[in-house]
């Protein structure tokens, strides 16, 4: 079964960055799209970027579009978020996420989630 451990939360500097890692073991063809979420205290999960494993398109929610870069290491069974410009906003637990090819990228529906990185933005 597909399983996805993530790493790299942390405190963080108003400014700063902060890189994320999701290994995936157990995935198969079918699981590929690859995401990252975010949910902020009290509010409800919401998108950050995605990818797929088979492509090179990479999707970004409005709000991190310029900051945030999703990639893969396809040897590696990684995907990674790197963080750049951090704002007090972005502080939240993140998520990475696996669904089905087909589905639509950019909604927080995911068949497999992480456990979640707690990343804190200070100012």
């Amino acid at each position: 079964q597909v399983q996805l451990v993530e790493s790299g939360g942390g405190l963080v500097q108003a400014g700063g960055s902060l890189r994320l890692s999701c290994e995936v073991s157990g995935r198969t063809s079918s699981t590929d799209i690859m995401g990252w979420l975010r949910q902020a205290p009290g509010k409800e999960p919401e998108f950050v970027a995605a990818l797929t494993w088979s492509g090179t398109t990479t999707y970004y929610a409005d709000s991190v579009k310029g900051r945030f870069a999703i990639s893969k290491d396809n040897a590696k069974n990684r995907v990674y978020l790197q963080m750049n410009s951090k704002k007090p906003q972005d502080t939240a637990v993140d998520y990475c996420g696996g669904k089905l090819l087909g589905m639509s990228v950019t909604t927080t529906r995911y068949h497999y989630w992480g456990q979640g990185n707690q990343v804190n933005g200070s100012s």
